[in-house]
């Protein structure tokens, strides 16, 4: 599919608008055989459509884009989530030519000297691999949910990506964090351990801290940078 039509997007909406999580995908996986696929960071979110989909074998593709620079505990749910599912979650590398010049140029932590640098650092450490992930593919299926920024509440659940030419889904949309945690916690699914010690929003190590006592969700991503500026070009077409 090159282009999805407004139509395209409001039959796809009404068809999984009465049905679960579970149900929503395995329909759309039905429609777009083998064209259907799921970008997971091991957020919590991300877990919970990954179980989804694993403990029903569902036929979608899911992957995850390793940016060299991922926490410790990244590593440990994305091995664990493997061996629990019995699956082999593949990955997309930055290029390595071209983060070798970066770094070479810029120096490895460039990314906190200026917004230029840091977006630069995010396109070559996820954009780019993202764009090869998501090709020959129809649908997306993301982990976005409305609570994660002001940029987000507008959403819908399902829309048409005109940077990447796909239509993207996010089936937690309109769940809470606490939907969630409850739904980790009932079906026993592996998830980052960060989540417990504050982390709540989790991306590349030196990006990423816990966040304070009333601060919001996406406080802890990019935390020297102005709130408004707080994104890494992987769901730029989504801003409102």
């Amino acid at each position: 599919m090159d282009t999805a039509t407004e139509k395209d997007i409001n039959q796809i909406t009404y068809k999984i608008s009465r049905l679960n999580i579970s149900d929503s995908i395995a329909w759309l996986a039905t429609e777009f055989p083998g064209k259907v696929t799921f970008s997971s960071s091991f957020s919590a979110e991300d877990q919970v459509i990954a179980h989804a989909i694993l403990s029903n074998n569902l036929p979608i593709s899911i992957f995850t884009l390793d940016t060299g620079r991922l926490f410790g505990e990244t590593y440990s749910v994305w091995s664990t989530t493997n061996e629990k599912y019995n699956t082999r979650i593949k990955a997309y590398y930055p290029n390595a030519l071209v983060l070798e010049h970066f770094i070479n140029e810029k120096g490895p932590n460039s990314f906190y000297e200026s917004i230029e640098n840091r977006k630069q650092c995010c396109y070559i450490r996820k954009v780019e691999p993202l764009k090869r992930a998501l090709a020959g593919n129809s649908i997306w299926i993301t982990g976005l949910r409305a609570e994660h920024s002001p940029e987000r509440k507008n959403l819908q659940r399902i829309e048409w990506d005109e940077g990447n030419k796909i239509i993207k889904y996010h089936p937690l949309l309109l769940w809470t964090a606490q939907d969630v945690r409850n739904y980790i916690n009932e079906h026993d699914v592996p998830y980052n351990a960060l989540h417990d010690r504050g982390f709540v929003s989790i991306g590349c190590a030196p990006c990423t801290r816990a966040i304070r006592p009333g601060e919001d969700f996406r406080a802890g991503r990019w935390w020297w940078e102005e709130a408004g500026k707080k994104e890494c070009g992987l769901h730029e077409h989504a801003k409102n």
